[in-house]
């Protein structure tokens, strides 16, 4: 427990550590497993919240894991143009995501990184950028609604105090989340910024330091930097996703996934329907998947009508 106080001033030491000094390979596979496991956990943290303010800690914890994952990227610009070679991390990406051919990989790369920045780091932005607004807009209401309570005698000092105390944490939530978001937004740029530079500095070094053709460079320096720009981007695009679902989640008594299944899964007639759509569909196109589909939503579709009848039975003998 007494070394809790200083974990947070270790981390940010060591981040800058490895900005500077350079990085054995065995350390940067760890350095890169630890980033994507940490952006696994929290994007599953984030699932599993039923209110955004239950990890308040997200805006500090945004900025921590950018830098994080900008200083393992710098590590590995620095060894692929010293080396000629990254670790296996890297390398395993490389080779797996991209097969051995740099065309595949590139537009692997490409896509994901699109993705992340011109659809889920900028939906994130906006979204954040509205809800503090309007956060800070409702704090006069709120705390005219907290006096009211306060002299009308529904409520005591000390629960007018508390619930003060919620509305300024939630602005100061999403007041924090707002400019979080540019960091994940700034993150994105900087990935393809420095994948631009491994491949422009690859190539550089190895025909004009190591004599290889360009072909030779081109193969090596190309595959190293589009595994190095996957095992960064997967992270980056993980963590832009958590921001989404933070911002994006509502006070709730339920977890995402109950409440995903009950309001999506709840009419039988929509089921009903899907299941026609899909019949329809497996005519034109592949027939198995589509009966696949067709048989579980009409299977659905049953349990709910089967489910809906069990209750309205159960409301009238109440009644």
């Amino acid at each position: 427990m007494r070394f809790q106080g200083i974990f947070v001033p270790i981390i940010i030491v060591i981040l800058v550590l490895v900005f500077i000094l350079p990085i054995p390979e065995g350390i940067l596979d760890l350095l890169h497993g630890v980033n994507i496991m940490i952006s696994a956990i929290i994007l599953l943290n984030t699932i599993y919240i039923k209110d955004a303010e239950e990890i308040s800690i997200f805006p500090t914890l945004l900025v921590i894991t950018t830098i994080f994952r900008l200083s393992v990227n710098v590590a590995t610009t620095k060894l692929i143009l010293a080396d000629g070679s990254a670790g296996k991390v890297v390398d395993g990406f490389g080779n797996f995501v991209a097969r051995g051919n740099m065309v595949v990989g590139f537009v692997v790369f490409i896509i994901i990184v699109i993705v992340n920045f011109l659809v889920i780091t900028k939906g994130a932005e906006r979204i954040a950028e509205v809800a503090a607004r309007f956060t800070l807009d409702a704090m006069p209401g709120k705390q005219m609604a907290i006096d009211a309570d306060l002299n009308s005698g529904m409520i005591d000092e000390n629960e007018a105090r508390e619930r003060r105390k919620k509305v300024q944490k939630s602005a100061d939530f999403y007041g924090a989340m707002d400019g979080a978001t540019k960091f994940v937004k700034n993150d994105a740029i900087a990935g393809i910024l420095i994948g631009l530079i491994n491949i422009v500095g690859g190539l550089i070094t190895g025909m004009l330091m190591r004599g290889e053709s360009f072909q030779e460079a081109l193969q090596t320096y190309a595959l190293l930097t589009i595994g190095d720009g996957l095992v960064c981007q997967i992270p980056a695009l993980m963590i832009s996703t958590a921001t989404s679902f933070v911002v994006t989640r509502s006070a709730s008594d339920t977890e995402i996934s109950q409440e995903l299944l009950g309001q999506l899964f709840r009419n039988h007639i929509v089921m009903y329907i899907a299941a026609f759509v899909s019949f329809v569909l497996s005519f034109f196109l592949a027939k198995i998947p589509f009966w696949l589909l067709t048989a579980l939503f009409t299977y659905i579709g049953y349990s709910l009508s089967k489910q809906q009848k069990q209750e309205a039975v159960t409301e009238e003998e109440e009644q």
